[in-house]
């Protein structure tokens, strides 16, 4: 994860506590109605103590995050996110709704107010909080098969039989090495029989000891063809402070060694030529270009050098933006397939219907997009990072098969 400010943390301090006097206020509406007074204290007390705990942790963290172990250190980063969101959006949005009850109460008789909007604001309060709980524990690590089929003119008609599937954001770090959970969807993949596997970058949160033992379970990925992967922003190491440039240098050498462990060819900057029943295909692969303040080492040009003259081509680039600066008109790639967003792993996918406040970052953010003739898939994530859990936007395997208009 990107570094943080103390500015920037002493702020979200000031929010989390001032959310908590509100909170508070409006609590005593609720606690009155207990006729047991040591039960109010309690309450009380057990209140502050959390808001109290919470933001001297979070001050505390700041202050000695240099000196804790990495793998403890991305331990408490994640715990603390996760209590952060389960407890300050429940009381924001208790706030705005028992204080916009309380402030147009003239639809409710005075009895009917002392006892109504409270029960309304507390139920405010507990329905996110349950919604939140439940994409901790629960769809976290429930990986969804998305199948997706694209008509295109320009395809080679042999290339039809062949399955795709992509994955993306692994994030290995937050898995905490639960190889048990990973392998779940290693099994869902080798059950589709894949004739290619593409992965799309950030392998890591930023470590290269976080592959530790994972070799082992990523190499059980099959495919009859070819496995196939490029670089996300975390995978260079970018967000951490180094000894040296060497040591910077010597952690990302580990990590793109790790591709040859699992039998995966990692593309970069470079095209890899497919022939498949006297049919022919380019797979190309940059490294990871966006947007500022992300860096470009992502260099198209070099990349399709050599295959130019190839019909059909797919590009592997991480993240989206990459696509619509890039990719779309200028060149006649078919199929570009990226990651990078996690859909904010936190929207609404139903049916047709997608949102997620990430849309207001990344015009681009889940799912399959097309300009004419040319086709952006966004994967969005089978990992995590920062907040430990999924709402609305399950870790993502996807499937994509062609058919020829």
């Amino acid at each position: 994860m990107r570094k943080v400010s103390f500015k920037t943390i002493l702020f979200l301090c000031a929010a989390i506590i001032i959310v908590d006097i509100i909170a508070f206020y409006w609590l005593q509406s609720i606690t009155q109605l207990i006729t047991i007074p040591y039960v109010q204290n309690i309450i009380n007390v057990l209140f502050w103590a959390f808001t109290i705990g919470q933001t001297t942790a979070i001050i505390f963290l700041k202050i000695r995050l240099k000196n804790l172990n990495p793998y403890r250190k991305q331990i408490l980063i994640s715990s603390l996110y996760g209590i952060s969101i389960l407890s300050f959006i429940p009381k924001f949005i208790f706030v705005i709704i028992i204080s916009s009850l309380y402030f147009t109460n003239y639809y409710f008789s005075e009895k009917e107010s002392l006892i109504i909007v409270p029960l309304v604001g507390l139920l405010s309060g507990i329905l996110p909080f349950t919604v939140i709980l439940f994409g901790i524990f629960k769809t976290l690590y429930r990986f969804k098969i998305h199948r997706i089929k694209i008509e295109l003119n320009t395809l080679p008609k042999n290339f039809e039989k062949l399955k795709f599937i992509q994955i993306s954001d692994l994030h290995l770090g937050s898995f905490s090495f639960r190889y048990h959970i990973l392998e779940r969807a290693v099994k869902l993949i080798n059950h589709q029989e894949p004739d290619f596997i593409f992965f799309t970058g950030d392998l890591v949160n930023n470590h290269a000891w976080e592959l530790k033992g994972w070799e082992n379970v990523l190499k059980k990925l099959k495919s009859n063809i070819g496995k196939y992967a490029v670089l996300g922003n975390h995978d260079y190491g970018d967000y951490s402070t180094w000894k040296s440039l060497k040591a910077k240098q010597s952690n990302f050498e580990l990590i793109k060694y790790f591709y040859k462990k699992i039998d995966f060819k990692l593309l970069l900057n470079e095209a890899k030529i497919i022939n498949y029943e006297q049919e022919k295909m380019a797979i190309i692969g940059v490294e990871n270009w966006g947007n500022p303040p992300f860096k470009q080492y992502g260099n198209l040009k070099k990349a399709l050098k050599d295959v130019k003259s190839i019909p059909f081509k797919i590009l592997l680039s991480h993240d989206p933006n990459h696509w619509s600066e890039e990719v779309v008109k200028n060149t006649d790639i078919q199929l570009t397939l990226s990651g990078h967003t996690h859909g904010m792993q936190a929207g609404i996918n139903y049916k047709t219907k997608k949102w997620s406040p990430i849309q207001y970052k990344y015009k681009h953010w889940a799912g399959l997009y097309n300009l004419g003739k040319q086709f952006l898939y966004v994967n969005r994530g089978l990992g995590w990072l920062g907040f430990p859990g999924r709402l609305g936007m399950r870790p993502e395997i996807t499937l994509i098969t062609f058919k020829r208009k």
